[in-house]
């Protein structure tokens, strides 16, 4: 009997020994990574968490196949093949819950902590799909089918609507179901989409033509998410140029109410938000994309996002991963070092002293997308107008007087006359001429604004829309983004690019006294201006044989076929005219050259900087044309709409520049 006891006692101190040399394994790379990080300035401790957390793992010898990032460095690499979801019990140990999925990432812990929405594939040429599986791993179900690719699912809180006798819960997912390329043309465009819990009722919520990303649901039932602007909505901020930006903008759950959330402060890409139960919005944050999308910490307050950000970590502190939140204000969030000779460990940190701990990290992996399994509350309700039935919405803005403009404001207010309605066209998959064009737009209409600056009109539901305020001339002041009103949606804004914290006047506007004008004309009746079809007669026509004190315009030469010359940079001027400009600035027809040469004078707004102090030469201007003003507003209206020009062999339409402003 007693050497029975000896013997079991021996049996545990072994299997203890063994234990502990596991954990020293397991903690060993946690204590140099510490080390390693407080060199550089950032002291990082260990912290296990006492709640299971469920996690990303991408292997890391895999990482080079998963690519750089794409769209010229605008967005990250599709990673997450051979990836698998595993749940971190608070003694560390670790469970696949994955197993039978050659790829799978992306989860979200339900409110009720009892299930988990992830996106995998079964088999590597399978489509991605969201799951849905118990807490353990047990019971899983595919929610997504027959629609493309399907990412970044996340649990919805109830959406009512009037004609349904009770709410019901969704979920949101990113997804192609489109089948269209961004405008970039170089990867497939993403949406968000929402369905219920049985993958029935799938619907688009989102209609950017570049990409929209990273939803997550915030306290007061909205979706934030990240949305690339290729355009860069006038006011090129930080010289970002013709590839954009891409910020935070918050949506319905239904899709409608679309507006900014956190845009043009600090760097050019700002991705992978949360919201903290200490107000807080933190999101990652680089200029340019990495294969993960890793980069800085940044946050804003959810009272005023337009007016609180804030930079939390530099890049000597390391890349930072998928942050989600904790009950007590904190963060999880992923970390690995600025120079890739690390793989990402799973840190707690405290957003407001930047204090960050190691939770987990197996150095195997790439450690992401951490989520705490706790109960939280659910986030509120939101109602829904939205009728399926009904094909048209309403746009419809208070005064578009009301502008961020620092400069020319009172100009802003004099000159604005008319708004045109453009929508977008997809570029579809398939698609590979012109890849850095832009995305095609067709007229819907154009109305007079009312005296008090205020318009109202309905428009085609679901498709992309772009406003352009007009000035006398028929050219565009300001353009706004990728917009769109849903299925029966009222949408309206105060004014023209405003900052979203204003309050407008208590005023009945002139336009919504009245019916909305309709711009639902059918598509075949919707017009586009087209270099061959309807600028180059009035050039051959009017302008092949001008000259101005004896000598051709150098610009002219394009009539002989060489459209691109017109968008190139060019330094054959007479020195005082857009030097190293070019001629034609698709997008924005009163900074172009080739305008002002037509009307006779530097047709750019104080604004728009440096155009605006542009000195016009009398030989400059193209006095001997002699062209109507119907045909002066053509070609400001060609170059407004981006300046296409369809391929006469294929009927193909390209636009070799990439800017838009």
């Amino acid at each position: 009997m007693t050497r029975l006891i000896h013997s079991a006692q021996v049996h545990r101190f072994f299997g203890a020994v063994v234990l502990l040399s596991g954990l020293v394994l397991v903690l060993r790379p946690l204590v140099v990574r510490a080390a390693e990080v407080s060199r550089k300035g950032t002291p990082i401790a260990i912290a296990p968490l006492k709640s299971p957390v469920v996690l990303t793992q991408l292997p890391a010898a895999t990482a080079l196949e998963r690519g750089p990032s794409t769209s010229g460095g605008m967005l990250r690499a599709n990673y997450g093949e051979r990836g698998r979801i595993v749940i971190v019990l608070p003694d560390s140990s670790v469970r696949v819950l994955t197993a039978g999925f050659h790829s799978a990432c992306d989860p979200d812990v339900s409110f009720d902590a009892t299930r988990i929405l992830f996106a995998g594939k079964p088999a590597a040429s399978d489509d991605w799909n969201v799951y849905e599986m118990a807490l353990g791993g047990s019971r899983i179900r595919q929610v997504t089918e027959n629609s493309g690719d399907c990412r970044n699912p996340s649990y919805q809180s109830k959406l009512y609507t009037i004609v349904s006798p009770k709410p019901w819960h969704q979920i949101t997912f990113v997804g192609n179901k489109a089948g269209t390329l961004n405008e970039h043309g170089s990867a497939p465009a993403t949406d968000l989409y929402s369905c219920k819990l049985d993958g029935s009722a799938v619907r688009r919520l989102t209609f950017n033509l570049s990409s929209d990303m990273d939803p997550f649901i915030m306290p007061d039932g909205r979706l934030l998410f990240a949305a690339w602007q290729r355009r860069t909505l006038d006011r090129e901020p930080r010289g970002w140029g013709p590839q954009g930006w891409i910020g935070l903008f918050g949506v319905n759950i239904d899709g409608t109410d679309y507006s900014l959330f956190a845009g043009v402060e600090g760097r050019r890409i700002k991705h992978m938000p949360c919201t903290t139960t200490s107000g807080l919005a933190v999101f990652i944050e680089s200029d340019r994309a990495r294969w993960d999308g890793a980069g800085c910490l940044s946050c804003v307050s959810l009272r005023r996002p337009l007016h609180s950000y804030r930079q939390l970590t530099s890049p000597p502190g390391g890349l930072f991963h998928t942050p989600s939140p904790l009950p007590d204000g904190d963060i999880l969030v992923s970390r690995r070092a600025a120079d890739g000779s690390s793989t990402h460990a799973v840190c707690r940190m405290n957003p407001l002293s930047g204090e960050v701990a190691v939770v987990f990290d197996d150095p195997r992996y790439h450690d992401v997308q951490a989520r705490l399994v706790h109960t939280r509350p659910e986030p509120d309700g939101r109602s829904s107008v939205v009728a399926e039935d009904d094909p048209h919405g309403k746009l419809y803005c208070l005064n578009v007087h009301i502008s961020d403009l620092k400069d020319g404001k009172s100009v802003f207010r004099e000159s604005a006359r008319r708004l045109r309605v453009l929508e977008g066209i997809p570029r579809k998959a398939g698609q590979t001429d012109g890849i850095a064009q832009l995305a095609e737009r067709r007229i819907l209409g154009e109305v007079p604004l009312q005296r008090d600056g205020s318009f109202n009109v309905e428009i085609p539901a679901n498709r992309p829309i772009e406003l352009q305020i007009l000035d006398a001339d028929g050219m565009a002041l300001r353009s706004c983004g990728w917009i769109w009103a849903k299925n029966h949606e009222p949408r309206g804004c105060i004014g023209c690019h405003e900052d979203g914290e204003l309050t407008p006047e208590n005023l009945f506007m002139q336009a919504v006294a009245a019916p909305s004008v309709s711009l639902c004309v059918a598509p075949g009746q919707r017009r586009t201006v087209d270099f061959r079809r309807d600028v180059m007669p009035i050039i051959s026509r009017k302008c092949a044989s001008c000259h101005c004190r004896g000598k051709a315009h150098p610009w002219l030469d394009f009539v002989e076929g060489a459209y691109e010359d017109l968008l190139a940079a060019s330094a054959q001027d007479d020195g005082r005219v857009a030097s190293q400009r070019p001629y034609v600035r698709p997008g924005k027809a009163r900074t172009s050259p080739l305008i002002w040469r037509v009307f006779g004078r530097n047709t750019s707004r104080a604004w728009d900087t440096p155009a605006a102090g542009t000195p016009l030469t009398e030989a400059a201007a193209c006095r001997a044309c002699s062209l109507d003003e119907e045909e002066k507003r053509t070609l400001a209206r060609w170059i407004d709409l981006g300046a296409f020009c369809s391929d006469s062999a294929s009927g193909r339409r390209t636009n070799t520049s990439g800017e838009m402003q």
